[in-house]
């Protein structure tokens, strides 16, 4: 029913390096010999409502394997994400409301569909987990030993730095390996980090007579800090549901070394065009940030249409090379009958956008260098009014800073002249 090379080909290409060559090639093989496809399970956990170009390197690849006429299942753990994987947690996990779980995982749904096929099939958890009997869960549990769990190097570290450990974290590992049971899962893709998981649904399955899935795994795609992996609870992470100007700004601030890997994982870029892109920046021969730019455009392109990835470029280079502020940038107004020596209380002012917790926040900023007014760092909450002022906050925020006068005149202008609010 489909060709056996093929599929070893694209299920090898680009996975992390623990995996078993020859016994991925056996499975194929045995199931090739049943006239059947393989079943590929893939497990999210809806712990917030994004999915990120982390989850995408897995499900591109899915694609891949779907297009060769192989059953993806995609397992939404709407009950074990109600426990949350502890995989590489150094304390325990807030647990979250059934609603909460519920809410993120329709959004998951919809903007998987931006990768993959909608004849993806699609379960939930919750509709065998919800139903085990408590004698069903003891036997689950009779499967494995403390021993066996400790082995997990998260709940070893913390079991010898004598940091709690929840009897409930222990279900979570033995959960997903039950829904391969119930999936009857030829091969499970997993990050690196998952590596217990996947492995305890191995053995799991061939307790419950279940021919034993293989393990694949993919890399981790590391997050714009550069330092860990993407993820949604470190902040780190690029959604494909942002918006276009976002998401290219995003990957515009990953550490230069990990240009190629996102070339790598996540664009269709061809290998030998990133061959060149890597001979390129080992030889000095162009400047990183126009590599960069290449990358943002390929990956927003992925999710976004055309005309939104060149306004997002556009938008891009007006704030940050050409440091100008594009015209629908928010307009924040100071009272002319409130300046002080002709001064503006810049602190004052950013709070009024409402886009700052406190003025200690906003101090904290000027202190360490991240305000500046028309291109140039300002220590001090009091400014000089100006005629034209642009006031950027970080990477991420931009104001144009006026009088309420001339705000209230630029508002009327737009009303008398709806072409300038494009």
């Amino acid at each position: 029913m489909f060709n056996v090379n093929e599929t070893i080909n694209f299920l090898m290409k680009g996975v992390g390096g623990i995996n078993d060559v020859s016994v991925i090639k056996e499975k194929v093989l045995e199931v090739a010999k049943q006239n059947r496809p393989l079943n590929i399970k893939f497990g999210l956990d809806p712990s917030a409502p994004d999915i990120h170009l982390g989850h995408a390197v897995a499900l591109r690849k899915l694609k891949q394997l779907q297009n060769l006429g192989h059953n993806i299942q995609i397992i939404i753990g709407d009950f074990t994400g109600m426990i949350g994987d502890p995989s590489g947690k150094s304390k325990v996990r807030n647990q979250l409301s059934q609603s909460e779980v519920r809410d993120n995982a329709r959004t998951y749904v919809d903007q998987m569909y931006k990768i993959i096929g909608k004849n993806t099939q699609v379960l939930y958890n919750s509709d065998w987990l919800s139903k085990l009997t408590f004698p069903e869960i003891i036997k689950l549990c009779s499967r494995v030993t403390v021993a066996r769990m400790l082995e997990r190097d998260d709940f070893s570290n913390r079991y010898k730095s004598e940091q709690p450990i929840a009897v409930h974290e222990f279900f979570y590992p033995l959960m997903q390996a039950y829904d391969s049971v119930v999936c009857k899962a030829d091969i499970e893709f997993g990050g690196t980090d998952q590596t217990f998981n996947v492995l305890m649904g191995r053995n799991v399955q061939r307790d419950y007579g279940v021919a034993p899935q293989v393990s694949l795994f993919v890399p981790l795609l590391e997050g714009i800090d550069g330092k860990e992996k993407m993820s949604k609870s470190l902040g780190n992470y690029i959604g494909i549901n942002e918006d276009a100007r976002i998401m290219y700004e995003k990957v515009m601030k990953i550490p230069d070394n990990l240009i190629v890997k996102y070339f790598e994982l996540c664009t269709d870029v061809h290998p030998d065009r990133i061959k060149q892109i890597t001979e390129m920046l080992t030889s000095d021969k162009v400047n990183p940030r126009d590599i960069k730019m290449s990358l943002a455009r390929e990956i927003t392109s992925t999710y976004h249409s055309q005309e939104l990835t060149s306004n997002a470029e556009t938008h891009f280079v007006s704030i940050y090379q050409q440091k100008t502020a594009p015209q629908d940038v928010a307009v924040l107004s100071y009272k002319v009958e409130e300046l002080v020596e002709g001064k503006i209380n810049i602190v004052n002012v950013l709070m009024s956008s409402g886009a700052f917790k406190s003025n200690s926040e906003i101090r904290r900023l000027l202190q360490s260098g991240a305000i500046r007014l028309n291109g140039v760092k300002i220590d001090s909450q009091e400014v000089l009014q100006m005629s034209d002022m642009v006031l950027q906050v970080g990477k991420g925020k931009m104001f144009n800073l006026c009088s309420d006068k001339k705000k209230h005149l630029i508002a009327t202008e737009k009303q008398l002249n709806p072409g300038l609010n494009k």
